[in-house]
């Protein structure tokens, strides 16, 4: 599934928070579109601390409400939906 360009070093530090953190597998492998909600693999506790994380990497602030377990299914929806909902942050 091909979207928007996503950052290269965004990206590796979002995967890397989530091999290590989430995971706490450093040898899983997660790519852009690695299904990680719909496969089981992150469940909707671990989401709210990704989504943390997500708002450090890209900047922004986004707003939880405004984000459904889908729009954070793979890291390129992450990103996607950090451009999309999100607000730079001041």
């Amino acid at each position: 599934m091909q979207g928007p360009k996503v950052n290269t070093a965004q990206a590796e530090q979002i995967i890397q928070y989530l091999t290590t953190k989430v995971l706490r597998d450093p040898n899983a492998h997660i790519d852009l579109d690695t299904p990680l909600v719909s496969s089981g693999m992150v469940d909707s506790f671990a989401l709210l601390e990704t989504l943390l994380e997500l708002e450090k990497v890209t900047n922004r602030q986004i707003p939880p409400l405004k984000v459904e377990s889908k729009d954070m299914d793979t890291v390129r929806l992450m990103f996607s939906t950090a451009a999309r909902v999100g607000k730079p942050r001041k």
